[in-house]
């Protein structure tokens, strides 16, 4: 059977999984009345929850007897890592960008990937349905990116089809009859080439997904570089660097067909599968036949650039709401993710019982930190800070710039320009995008970033959107300021009360309600000055024997402050932390007694 592999890349939440869904549908995949949930792909709870795809998926559909073998890439940079990998298993890409948002910062990252590697994409400008659609912009504005990311005449000569994924059509004109989307199945099979493999050469191919399945343990998947893979065949597994990790037979080999992993005999150079029963090996490993002497090359993965300290929960409730409490289980854990995500990098910190992990951002650090605490750990993080580099040139300091896309309701716009720039934001741009919106385009550092989102959708009612891109290394831009507000802390052990929660908020926002249990040194609010405060929110009402009708009834509380994980990591400083358990998370000081807290201050001061 002939074979098309292609992958479906774009910015985040501009319809990939969606129009998957439809691919899958039209192309007689699931059986009439057969009931599939919406946005199939993204399997795990996270990105049902998220509305973000965070893994790579392959599925396959069969179109006029050719196997179109489909990966859902993630359109995020902070899961970057993924794309990387994926875009080496497929010969053709459909670019897909929204009619109204046009070119995103996220859509140049996904799409200078797929140049770099030779492919010719096929453009699908997408949610044509949407009323503030601007087709023909958008068109433009993409062949100004594939110019502007050097594409050859062949790449820039690219077709275009205008489509609704949601409603399950694509056409080439948009006078075009809007119908189904046998136009994007067709146009897949003209303008994708087959694989030109070497069939009858050795058998070998790169892992480039890894995940685990609770009846097959390890699943690698990748694409077939050469020759056949055959059911029990023997194996050996090569490191890049040519170090044999393991040798065996092929037990288990599976293709794709539509959503399921189904067990096939054998397979054809080009092809897309799943190998289980492999130990040792992971990603980008070189799995072939015992005849070859060399691995594969890979693609080089772009460096982390923002790293956070993961420590063992040691604070007065550490145990009590996790299964997985002990820095041997959180170590674990932490390297069989580094297996399945080359994006993240693991060592041992210099405190006792915490590691270093580093990623690409707090998004991708802030998933895998939920994805934990789902599966019952407790840990402490500390504040996200950026990984620095030495020019070698000139020996200067750099840190990780990044090229941030604010679009903004004009009378917002002041605000976020000041914001910005106090954050050593530079702006590049500035231009209306129609709808009494501005589009700002700035360079800033990666550090002024952290902690920002909040504030940012709070300036801005909510209604501004902001996406960012790595955009390489710059010089270190001195010192930012951070939070100005201090913190309220509890100074004693206990369950807060409504009577003493009543007098201290007009001290500042707090963050708990009545009866939550607390600890010295946890930060139970926001101070409305710049110092920390310590507070007592478990004092009880003196009771007397005289009735005051009334009284407490007027003890009304202001709803508290409420954060999230994400915005808890962005919200801390040096000398705090995030607990994160199943049930909770909580902010609390690094050191929760308050004499080593004057101490540890007089030390920071005289350094």
């Amino acid at each position: 059977m002939d074979i098309r592999n292609i992958a479906i890349i774009a910015h985040v939440d501009h319809g990939k999984t969606t129009l998957v869904d439809q691919l899958l549908k039209q192309s007689g995949t699931f059986k009439d009345h057969q009931q599939v949930a919406e946005r199939a792909m993204d399997r795990n709870d996270l990105e049902r929850e998220r509305g973000i795809t965070i893994l790579a998926k392959c599925t396959s559909v069969v179109w006029k007897g050719t196997r179109l073998n489909i990966v859902d890439t993630p359109g995020h940079a902070d899961f970057g890592g993924e794309v990387e990998r994926i875009l080496g298993m497929v010969d053709g890409a459909i670019v897909l960008v929204d009619a109204a948002e046009g070119v995103l910062p996220q859509t140049k990252f996904v799409v200078g990937k797929a140049l770099q590697r030779g492919l010719k994409p096929i453009v699908v400008v997408n949610k044509i349905d949407r009323q503030d659609a601007r087709a023909d912009e958008v068109h433009n504005e993409i062949f100004d990116l594939f110019a502007s990311l050097d594409a050859t005449d062949e790449q820039l000569d690219f077709p275009t089809l205008f489509a609704s994924g949601r409603q399950g059509w694509a056409v080439t004109s948009l006078d075009d009859e809007r119908k189904d989307l046998s136009p994007m199945f067709d146009l897949v099979m003209s303008h994708v080439p087959m694989p030109v493999l070497d069939a009858d050469a050795p058998f070998a191919m790169n892992a480039s997904i890894l995940d685990y399945d609770n009846f097959l343990g390890r699943v690698l998947t990748g694409r077939i570089h050469q020759g056949r893979a055959r059911l029990n065949m023997p194996l050996k597994v090569f490191r890049l660097d040519g170090t044999i990790v393991e040798t065996g037979r092929l037990t288990k080999l599976m293709s794709f067909r539509g959503l399921e992993r189904v067990p096939v005999e054998e397979a054809q150079a080009g092809d897309i599968i799943a190998i289980a029963g492999l130990t040792d090996s992971t990603i980008p490993d070189t799995i072939c036949s015992p005849e070859v002497m060399a691995p594969l090359p890979s693609i080089p993965v772009d460096p982390p650039t923002l790293a956070m300290t993961f420590r063992v929960n040691d604070g007065p409730l550490g145990g009590r709401e996790g299964k997985k409490v002990t820095s041997r289980q959180i170590r674990d854990r932490l390297m069989r993710e580094t297996e399945g995500n080359v994006a993240i990098k693991i060592t041992e910190s210099q405190e006792s019982d915490a590691f270093e992990v580093a990623g690409r951002g707090e998004l991708q650090l802030g998933v895998l930190i939920e994805t934990m605490r789902r599966e019952g750990f407790e840990l402490t993080i500390g504040r996200p800070r950026v990984l620095t580099q030495l020019n070698p040139e000139t020996g200067e300091r750099e840190e990780p710039m990044e090229d941030v896309l604010v679009d903004v309701d004009e009378p917002y716009s002041g605000v976020v320009v000041e914001k910005i720039s106090r954050r050593k934001g530079e702006m590049q741009d500035m231009r209306p995008s129609g709808g009494g919106k501005v589009r700002l385009t700035f360079r800033m550092p990666s550090r002024g970033l952290i902690g920002y989102h909040g504030e940012f959708l709070t300036d801005t009612r909510g209604t501004g959107i902001m996406n960012r891109l790595f955009a390489g290394y710059g010089p270190w831009k001195g010192k930012m300021e951070g939070r100005r507000n201090g913190s309220l802390i509890s100074n004693n052990d206990g369950e807060t009360t409504q009577y003493s929660l009543w007098y201290l908020q007009e001290r500042g926002t707090l963050f708990m309600n009545p009866s939550e249990r607390v600890y010295t040194g946890l930060i139970v609010g926001e101070h409305s000055r710049e110092n920390d405060l310590d507070v007592n929110v478990i004092q009880e009402k003196k009771l007397t024997n005289i009735r005051a009708a009334g009284k407490d009834d007027a003890m009304l509380l202001v709803p508290p402050r409420r954060m999230s994980l994400e915005q808890a990591i962005a919200y801390i400083e040096d000398d705090e932390l995030v607990e994160v358990t199943p049930s909770a998370i909580r902010i609390r000081k690094r050191y929760l007694d308050p004499h080593e807290r004057k101490k540890n201050d007089r030390k920071s001061e005289m350094a």
